[in-house]
Order: C-alpha cells, then sequence, then structure tokens
C-alpha cells in the first residue's frame, strides 16, 4: 500500500483522534488508531512539510487575552453588568423594551450590543482599569473590614469601578437620543418607534445616572464626590464644544489662519473631556481612598488620560483601516482634523452636514483622508499616549496588576 493510501485509511477510521502540537520548529501529528492492535502510531511532520510551523519571533499582546488575564488578577468581570444588576427589575425591564426596538434602527440598540457583545470597543473595560491601578498601587493605613481580600482591593474603591461605568455608559445612552423634526419621518409608525426608543435611552441613561450618584454618596467621601463631579460635568461639556448639525453630532472647527497645531488641540480638548478626564479622576480618586498621597493619586490621573486618549486614537484610526468601512462616522475623528490641517478644502464637503451629517458623502471624506497623512499622524498620536501611559505606570512597584496595565496598554494599539 502506498503512503498516500495509508494515510488516507487512517484518516476514515472512526476511531481515529488526531491530536496537532505545535513547537518551534516541527509540528507532530499524532494518530491513535484500533485497526490491528491498540498500539499508537505516530506520525511526524518536521519544518520540510506542508504543516511545518514557522518559528515565533513576536507576537503583539491579543486585547481579549490581555483583559482576561487582568480580570483574574482583580477577581472582577469587565462589565458592571454583573447578575446583580441582570436580575434587576429596572434591567429586566429595559430589556424587554428594547426587543421592541429591533428593526427601527435606533442608536440605543448599538449601544446596548456593544454592552452584551463587549467586543473590542469594549467600553466596560473601565472599571477593571480602576482596579488594576488600584491593586498595582496598593493601599495604606486602611482598615482590614475594608478590604477584599481575594481582589487585594478594597471595597470602596471596587464600588467607583462601578460607579465609573455607570456614569460613563449613561452619557452613551442619553447620546443615542435621536432629535425628531416634524419631517423626519414620513411614516407614522417609524416615528413612534424613534420617540419610544428616545425615552427608553432617557430613561436608561437617567436610571445608570441616579444609581452612580447614589452609590457615590454612600461612600461618604467629600474629595472623591468633588473629584467625580468635575468628570461629569466634564463630559457634559464636552457635548457643547464645537460646531454641530441639528442632531448634535460634532463638526470640525474653522481652522485659524495658522493651522500648526490644530488637530492635536482641538482633538485632545474634545476627548479629555468626554473620556480622559473621567477615567482620569478614577483612577485618581482610587488611590485617594487607598491613602496615597497627592502625587502619586496625579500618577494615576495621568495614566487614566493618556490611556483614553491612546484609546479613542486607536478607535479614531479603526474607522479608516476596517476590512469593512463603517456608513458613517465620526467627523472629528483624529485622521479627519490632521487631513483638515493638512488641507483645509475637505471643509467644503463636511460642512455639507451642517443641516445634517446624512447629507455628507462619507466614502468620499474616507478617500480623502485615506490618502493624506491624518492616518499615519494619528498613529503616533497613539503611540505617543500609550508611551506616556506606561512611563507613569513605573513609580509602581513591579507586579502582576501593573503587568497587566502595561498588556492593556500595548494590546490597545492592535485594534
Amino acid at each position: 500500500m502506498s503512503k498516500n493510501k495509508f494515510a488516507l485509511t487512517l484518516l476514515k477510521n472512526d476511531y481515529i483522534m488526531k491530536s496537532l502540537c505545535r513547537n518551534k520548529y516541527n509540528v507532530v501529528l499524532t494518530i491513535k488508531k484500533n485497526i490491528h492492535s491498540s498500539r499508537e502510531k505516530y506520525i511526524r511532520l518536521d519544518e520540510r512539510c506542508m504543516l511545518a510551523a514557522k518559528p515565533i519571533v513576536s507576537q503583539k499582546p491579543d486585547w481579549n487575552k490581555a483583559v482576561s488575564e487582568a480580570e483574574k488578577i482583580v477577581g472582577y468581570p469587565t462589565s458592571f453588568l454583573s447578575l446583580r444588576w441582570l436580575l434587576s427589575d429596572e434591567i429586566a425591564n429595559v430589556a424587554l423594551h428594547l426587543r421592541k426596538l429591533v428593526g427601527s434602527n435606533h442608536p440605543l440598540l448599538s449601544i446596548a450590543k456593544d454592552l452584551i457583545y463587549n467586543g473590542r470597543h469594549n467600553m466596560q473595560a473601565w472599571g477593571l482599569i480602576v482596579l488594576l491601578i488600584s491593586k498595582a498601587a496598593g493601599h495604606l493605613n486602611v482598615n482590614d473590614m475594608e478590604e477584599d481580600k481575594a481582589a487585594g482591593v478594597l471595597h470602596s474603591q471596587r464600588a467607583l469601578a462601578e460607579i465609573t461605568e455607570m456614569i460613563r455608559t449613561s452619557h452613551l445612552m442619553h447620546k443615542s437620543i435621536v432629535h425628531i423634526s416634524p419631517d423626519m419621518y414620513p411614516e407614522i409608525c417609524q416615528s413612534h418607534d424613534i420617540s419610544f426608543g428616545n425615552k427608553i435611552a432617557l430613561l436608561s441613561g437617567d436610571y445608570l445616572l441616579c444609581n452612580s450618584c447614589v452609590e457615590l454618596a454612600s461612600l461618604r467621601n467629600q474629595d472623591i464626590v468633588e473629584l467625580m463631579s468635575i468628570a461629569i460635568k466634564d463630559v457634559v461639556e464636552s457635548e457643547f464644544l464645537g460646531r454641530r448639525d441639528k442632531q448634535n453630532n460634532p463638526l470640525p472647527r474653522i481652522p485659524p489662519s495658522n493651522r500648526k497645531g490644530y488637530a492635536v488641540k482641538e482633538w485632545t480638548l474634545k476627548n479629555v473631556l468626554s473620556a480622559g478626564s473621567l477615567l482620569g479622576k478614577s483612577c485618581q480618586g482610587t488611590l485617594k481612598l487607598a491613602g496615597h498621597n497627592a502625587d502619586i493619586q496625579n500618577h494615576g490621573h495621568e495614566f487614566g488620560k493618556h490611556l483614553a486618549l491612546a484609546w479613542q486614537a486607536c478607535l479614531d484610526v479603526g474607522i479608516f483601516t476596517a476590512k469593512e468601512s463603517a456608513a458613517s462616522f465620526n467627523l472629528c475623528s483624529a485622521p479627519v482634523m490632521f487631513h483638515i490641517e493638512h488641507d483645509p478644502s475637505i471643509l467644503t464637503e463636511i460642512d455639507k452636514g451642517l443641516e445634517s451629517v446624512d447629507n455628507v458623502d462619507y466614502a468620499k471624506v474616507r478617500s480623502i483622508v485615506s490618502q493624506g497623512p491624518g492616518i499615519e499622524l494619528t498613529k503616533q498620536l497613539q503611540k505617543k499616549h500609550s508611551q506616556k501611559a506606561t512611563e507613569v505606570l513605573d513609580v509602581f512597584q513591579e507586579s502582576d496588576a501593573r503587568k497587566a496595565l502595561c498588556n492593556i496598554v500595548a494590546a490597545i494599539g492592535d485594534f
């Protein structure tokens, strides 16, 4: 029997179990067979074969793996939507009403999808980051009753992590509200669906924001309340910056005659207020709860701010590098802002969105930006903030939590 026929006979046998083992130089295919005897037959395929494995030189940190390992360190699921939330009557009612929105294309559905599937955008990982920075720094002169022994963090720090996620999620839900004009939806049923979706978005966001305030007050720490109040104020202020269309979607500001530094200044201001402040203040607050001095607290704030900016820069790049291009995207994303600084003529197309961003030819804008320097400059911006976030971590002692944070910062670049 030829070698090929022998291999085919083995593969067709019902009793064969294949186990593929890879290492740096070869692949071992173990075939267990029960034809004429109980002995195992081994077929070794070395690097000359088609299945030969190539040596692994370097491997980028995987985002999902980095988050999964970080969760094990703090014993905390990525999302605050744990069982005690999912089983509450309020969330159960919201989920019931969300089913009625299927088919209406209300923006709230995409928010709910990101919450449930917890993909690369991973909005729920912020609480995890707050807990990791808490564990990396440790705590000083704290009552043993306050410590969660299993996770190595304080109960108040865990509460602050949940508060951070609730504030962020409530903001995203409120942003999904659609401004309905009289002639926007010619069909009455469609108008009713969008109006109903607005009510659910408003009430869900209010519910989370109210709960975050209750949890914040229960910490009985005026300094933390002040920090988080400033963060909420910044998040709200970010919604009133610059030009907006009638749906409150952001449009880039008109650049000054001297456009140098325009893109970085405008993009940084907007995203520090909308994201960097919340994560930065949360990291600062959790270190204050642990009894650390003002210098360490400021390091925590800097880490959270730079991590949020690196995160947003990667999401902005993903708009233009993804295999499947989105029908629409944020016209104030970093690549667009950098292109305006390079060539403001693109504003001719963008300004069509003053009435509604739906009037903008997104495919044309994407094509123009992709041919300019915006994408590469955004990648450099991401690397800059990632490097600054990593440098801040050097003030903390070597630990699993610090390593997990470094892995998360590194994995962000692979969005």
